[in-house]
This record gives C-alpha cells, sequence and structure tokens, in this order.
C-alpha cells in the first residue's frame, strides 16, 4: 500500500491511498473461488465449473463486494499509519474507478482530532478551599427535616401562612353564563404562591364557611388566548381549615428518622454537609485544572465537533427555556431593531465561545487519558449503575435496561466515567496552594 497524507489543516487531512493489483486480485480469486464451490452451472458438477465461467457470470459483482471490503480496511490501516483519529466520515474526492489488473487509486479527505504538541500537565497548582460545617448549618438542615415531619391537624381559625386550606373555587362570567367549576374541593398550602397573590391575600384572615366574592379580568397568565380581557367573577367558599403541628426536635425526633439518638442524626448530617462541600470544592479544582491546562496548549478544534456542540447547547437551552415557560418571541423587542441585532450576535457569540471551551476540554481529556492510559472497566459502568440505581431509588436492573436500550447511551455513560478518571487523576497529581481568601 502505497499512502500520502497531506494537510489541509491541522483538523483536515487529504489521504492519498494506492492498493497494488496483486492485493485485490488474490482477493477476487478468493471470492470467486468460494462462489464457484457452492454455484451450480449446466454441465458441471457443483463445485467444478470452471473460473473463468464463474467470473463471466459473476465477476463484477465480486468486483464490487471486493471493493466494498477492502477499502474501508487500507482506509483503517491509513489512519492507523498516520496516527490518526477521525471525527467525521471520509468524503472521496474522485470518482471510484478500478480495472482489472491495475492499482486502485483513492483520493479522500477526513476530519481528524488536532495533534496537541508538548502535552504537559506535570506541575498542577490548585487552590486550597477550607472545608468547615457550622452549628448553624447543621441547624438549618435539622429545621428542614422538622418540616418535612410535619402533620396537620383540623383548627377552628383563620387563614394563616402554612396553613392548608381545603376550598371550592367556581368562575361565573359577568354574563350570567356560569362556567363549570375550574378547581372542585382544592387543597393549597397557602404561602407557597400556588395562587395568584392577590387571591391569596383575600384568603388571608378568614376562616371555614367564609365565602370570598371578587371580580378579575384576565390576562393570558395561562396562554390562552380566547380568555384574554374577558370579565370573570370568582367566588371562594372555605370549607376546612389545617394548621401545621411541628414535632419537636429532640431524641424521639431523632428515633423516627432512624437514628439512636439526637447527636447521632447531628453527626450524620454534618458529616453529609461536609461531603456535599468537598464534592462541590473537588468539582471547582477540577475545573480550575482543566482551565490551566487549555490556556497553557494552544490548538484548532475540528469545526464538526464544534458546530455539534454549538446544536447541542441550543437545543439544551431551548429545553431549559421550554421549561421555565420563556417564549423567544417574548423577549425580543421589535421596535429596536439594531438592539436585537446586536443581542442576537452577542449571544450567538457567546454560544460559540462556551461550545469552543467545552470542545477544547474534551480533546485535552482525551489526550490526557490516553498518554495515562486510562481505561474504563465493564465493573466500573456495574458501579456507576448500582450508584444511580440508589440514587434515584430505582433498580440496578431497571437502569440498565434504560441506558441499553437507548441508542450510544451506554457509551456516553462510559464517557462520563472516563472523564471522571481523568479528572481525578490530575486533581490527585495537583499541589494545593493556600488561598488569600476563604471561597
Amino acid at each position: 500500500m502505497v499512502q500520502t497524507v497531506e494537510d489541509i489543516s491541522s483538523t483536515k487531512k487529504r489521504i492519498k491511498i494506492e492498493i497494488q493489483p496483486d492485493i485485490i486480485e488474490k482477493e477476487i480469486v478468493d471470492y470467486l473461488d468460494k462462489l464457484r464451490q457452492k454455484t451450480k452451472i449446466p454441465g458441471f458438477r457443483e463445485g467444478k465449473a470452471p473460473l473463468h465461467l464463474i467470473q463471466r457470470r459473476f465477476g463484477k459483482s465480486i468486483e464490487a463486494e471486493v471493493l466494498e471490503k477492502i477499502i474501508p480496511e487500507f482506509y483503517a490501516k491509513a489512519l492507523k499509519e498516520a496516527d490518526l483519529t477521525p471525527v467525521t466520515m471520509p468524503v472521496f474526492e474522485n470518482k471510484l474507478e478500478y480495472k482489472r489488473n491495475n492499482p486502485l487509486n483513492i483520493s479522500l479527505t477526513v476530519e481528524v482530532m488536532p495533534k496537541i504538541e508538548n502535552l504537559d500537565y506535570s506541575d498542577l497548582k490548585i487552590t486550597d478551599i477550607p472545608l468547615t460545617v457550622n452549628e448553624s448549618e447543621i441547624e438549618e438542615h435539622l429545621k428542614r427535616l422538622q418540616q418535612h415531619k410535619a402533620l396537620y391537624e383540623t383548627a377552628e381559625k383563620e387563614v394563616e401562612k402554612d396553613d392548608l386550606v381545603t376550598f371550592d373555587y367556581v368562575d361565573f362570567e359577568i354574563a350570567d353564563e356560569e362556567i363549570s367549576p375550574i378547581h372542585k374541593e382544592k387543597i393549597l398550602k397557602m404561602g407557597k404562591e400556588l395562587l395568584p397573590k392577590d387571591i391569596e391575600e383575600k384568603m388571608m384572615g378568614k376562616k371555614k364557611g367564609d365565602t370570598i366574592e371578587f371580580v378579575n379580568t384576565l390576562s393570558d397568565i395561562f396562554g390562552i388566548k380566547e380568555l384574554v380581557g374577558k370579565i370573570i367573577k370568582t367566588k371562594i367558599l372555605i370549607k376546612e381549615v389545617k394548621r401545621k403541628i411541628l414535632p419537636e426536635i429532640d431524641d424521639e425526633f431523632a428515633k423516627d428518622l432512624g437514628f439512636g439518638s439526637l447527636s447521632e442524626l447531628k453527626e450524620r448530617i454534618k458529616e453529609n454537609i461536609y461531603k456535599t462541600k468537598k464534592d462541590y470544592a473537588s468539582k471547582i479544582q477540577k475545573a480550575e485544572i482543566l482551565q490551566r491546562i487549555i490556556e497553557s496548549h494552544n490548538f484548532d478544534v475540528p469545526e464538526t465537533l464544534l458546530a455539534n456542540e454549538i446544536e447541542a447547547l441550543m437545543i439544551q437551552e431551548g429545553v431549559i427555556r421550554a421549561n421555565e415557560g420563556i417564549s423567544e418571541v417574548e423577549n425580543i423587542d421589535v421596535k429596536n431593531g439594531e438592539k436585537l441585532k446586536e443581542d442576537i450576535e452577542d449571544h450567538s457569540s457567546k454560544l460559540r465561545e462556551k461550545a469552543l471551551r467545552n470542545v477544547r476540554a474534551s480533546i485535552i481529556i482525551d489526550a490526557i487519558g490516553k498518554k495515562e492510559g486510562i481505561v474504563v472497566s465493564e465493573e466500573e459502568i456495574k458501579e456507576k449503575i448500582n450508584f444511580l440505581a440508589e440514587r434515584l431509588s430505582y433498580r440496578a436492573e431497571d437502569i440498565m435496561k434504560f441506558y441499553s436500550a437507548k441508542e450510544n447511551s451506554l457509551e456516553d455513560l462510559r464517557r462520563i466515567i472516563y472523564q471522571e478518571k481523568v479528572l481525578d487523576s490530575l486533581l490527585s497529581k495537583a499541589s494545593v496552594i493556600k488561598g488569600e481568601e476563604d471561597r
């Protein structure tokens, strides 16, 4: 095999391959002979027909099969010999033409991973992040547990914040046309802003049996254009008020949560808070290490990887906006075209910068992992599956089925573990610098 590799850019190559005719001919003859063994030709016993007859009948299709097999093999060899890692499928530059007993010449282009010159991460430094757990943090956590264990009891009292209120909610159009009850016997915790603020305010101070009536003009808060501007008379009947009863934070409270005493519960809370802080500090330090390595190594990124990452970020951004109920149209100032153009350009620029940073980080991590010989074992994947199952309260088998069913999901999980291992390795090698200020 004769090959040359030309640089179109640092991340795009032209590969020229010449496959010698004897190599191709041997493959064709082997294919023809195998076909002869199972082909019946009139006048000859099975497997005994002359090769030239098999060639005459099946020659062209055999040639196509051989080329389909041999070209990817030699392309893979060319990549390996040139130490190139492709990120796209190759694009053939010339029309594939082959004549028997002649060499096959192929010219193709492909985007590849960049070579990072003098990859160095030997003198890593990270800022120390002091970790302490204050008594006030433990108390705050205890209060959240106390709220979680709260009970409610019926009370003959006026509605206050945190009460559970059961009420009927009926709307009537001013035109005297009654609308079906929107919420029948709804139960809401007051102060959680699940109802419009003015309605909650009207309910405060009322008690069981009280009726509240008021008139509103509907806005587009529900996204139903047909209702905008309608004048609605609302009637609320309070049916029951329950007050919150908080348990005492003592040994009995701790025992109810599965601990021997309040001291034991506090110690566990302290351990959990410390672990959370340590994990967060570790995440910050890993990001710091990665950023320093990226800044000290200059390399281009493949345009396809960058475009894919920009697209992924746009999809992610769209999902977040949809979940938050934010419409792109609502945020556009149509009266100020120049400002809108600037905003769009600024947003696109920031999105590209973020995508570029992400791709560079991914390439750096891959290069370091390859240099360090880091791999992900099947056992590590199982451990991650078990961790996710415990955290999400699912069976490990169900988590594995989920990842196995979705295309590339298991490989995505493997990549997450791989990146974690590379960053953990870097963190273990770094020396700690005492920071001037407490983070």
